[in-house]
């Protein structure tokens, strides 16, 4: 079964996410571009992967693996601090990369692949 959820970017090319059998497939996300903070940006953005998750049935707690886009790597260890908070000692794999984004405000930018077991 493949499921493909609206976009949540005013996108019609771009799925929120794409369930594949017991897989959920994220999108990227972000978000908080008010604020030129990458703590707050990196929490509106589990906000928004928490919205779209639930859609599919699931939560952060499922997801196993996020890639996390950075526009400066000096942001790297606020941006972790707010792992901890979702995730405490049970944080996914992660990979981090820096990068340039469409948006000149944003500071971080993630995608994930959640696991839900039906």
């Amino acid at each position: 079964m493949i499921k493909r959820y609206p976009t949540h970017c005013n996108d019609e090319t771009c799925a929120s996410c794409v369930q594949a059998g017991e897989f959920i497939f994220l999108s990227h996300h972000a978000g908080g571009f008010d604020k030129n903070d990458v703590a707050y940006q990196t929490r509106i953005t589990f906000d928004s992967m928490k919205k779209t998750l639930s859609k599919a049935g699931a939560s952060l707690k499922d997801i196993v693996q996020i890639n996390l886009y950075l526009k400066d790597i000096k942001d790297l260890r606020e941006a972790c601090d707010v792992f901890y908070e979702i995730f405490e000692n049970e944080a996914p794999a992660r990979m981090t990369t820096t990068t340039d984004f469409f948006d000149s405000n944003s500071l971080c930018m993630m995608d994930a692949v959640a696991y839900l077991k039906q």
